[in-house]
């Protein structure tokens, strides 16, 4: 079984080691992190081993730099002598907003696979957008094993990366915000708070499994539901009064257009 390192364990670098070791990898996986505290925690927890950068980037398959970005020049300087050496092992970032091309000029990698992957990937329900520069079927195989308990694996073109993550990576603030929205709607009608809580992130979560499994647009599902001057349509209109899918799409394309002037 390939080694796994893992440089960085933060919150996003701390749920795809979890996520590695869930698909299995446990005894393969190495990791470092400037706190001590967060590696030993994790080993205690999953079983994976502690280690050091330089001995990752000597000995490992896939590295996985979970630094951040304004941090990985000063990550890959210690390491990219190492990996100039290596043509048998795959770098994985996930620095956000730092292209392929300026990962193969900082750190002499020479397979390389880019990665965003969002905030419910700790759940094991998220979505990993992955593009690559020089890496065969084989090693894309093998990364999907890696990270099949996180949730989707997208393989994508590194230019819609960015429009990518600006629904993946920022919308689940945006559905955090309407989850909260409705239940205190229904806090508002007399529900209690944890009930209210509880409906509707099930409902969200119920939702979006349909739209999944069903293969239908989420028009056709919204008028399934809606019956003829019924409740349901009711709100609608006071949702299209309040334009919020004109203000959904906003916050989408706010995001990606920060995203590119980072």
């Amino acid at each position: 079984m390939s080694k796994i390192g893992f440089i960085g364990c933060g919150n996003m670098g701390g749920a795809l080691v979890k996520a590695a070791a869930n698909a299995g990898y446990s005894n393969s996986i190495y990791i470092c992190d400037h706190f001590a505290e967060k590696t030993e925690a994790l080993s205690k927890e999953l079983g994976v081993h502690v280690s050091d950068s330089v001995t990752i980037a000597k000995e490992c398959d896939y590295i996985f730099m979970g630094v951040k970005p304004q941090v990985i020049d000063k990550a890959f300087a210690e390491i990219c002598d190492i990996l100039t050496e290596r043509d048998d092992c795959v770098l994985v970032s996930m620095a956000a907003g730092v292209a392929i091309e300026k990962i193969r000029v900082l750190s002499k990698a020479k397979h390389i696979i880019r990665i965003m992957p969002n905030m419910p990937v700790s759940v094991g329900e998220g979505v990993v957008l992955a593009s690559s520069f020089d890496v065969d079927d084989k090693n894309k195989d093998e990364f999907n094993s890696i990270m099949k308990c996180a949730g989707v694996v997208d393989w994508i073109d590194e230019k819609l990366i960015d429009a990518g993550c600006a629904i993946s990576g920022c919308g689940p603030a945006f559905v955090y915000i309407f989850i909260e929205a409705l239940a205190d709607g229904a806090v508002s009608c007399g529900l209690p708070r944890d009930k209210a809580m509880l409906y509707a992130a099930e409902t969200v979560l119920g939702s979006a499994k349909a739209v999944i499994e069903s293969g239908k647009h989420p028009g056709k599902l919204k008028d399934e539901v809606c019956s003829p001057g019924g409740t349901t349509i009711a709100g609608v209109k006071a949702l299209e009064d309040g334009a919020f899918r004109s203000n959904a799409m906003n916050a989408v394309i706010a995001a990606y257009e920060k995203t590119k002037k980072m």
